[in-house]
């Protein structure tokens, strides 16, 4: 799995999900839980993973939907 797009804006990575689910991409998100630890605040940004396969058409799709990939 390689690492998308990291974003601390939780409708950047809704946004992202329906993109790829749209293209037929299957996708993992990681660093959900993690505002639990911090107290909710959303100072600690999600990660959305994808195969590897996967990663450049991805990317692609998000690209020209001009979503943020936070690199």
């Amino acid at each position: 799995m390689k690492e998308l797009m990291r974003s601390s804006d939780p409708t950047n990575i809704a946004f992202a999900k329906a993109l790829l689910s749209g293209e037929g991409i299957e996708w993992f998100e990681l660093d959900v839980h993690m505002s639990v630890l911090e107290g909710s605040i959303g100072i600690l940004p999600r990660r959305l993973m994808v195969a590897d396969r996967d990663h450049f058409r991805a990317e692609a799709v998000l690209v020209d939907n001009d979503v943020d990939l936070g690199r």
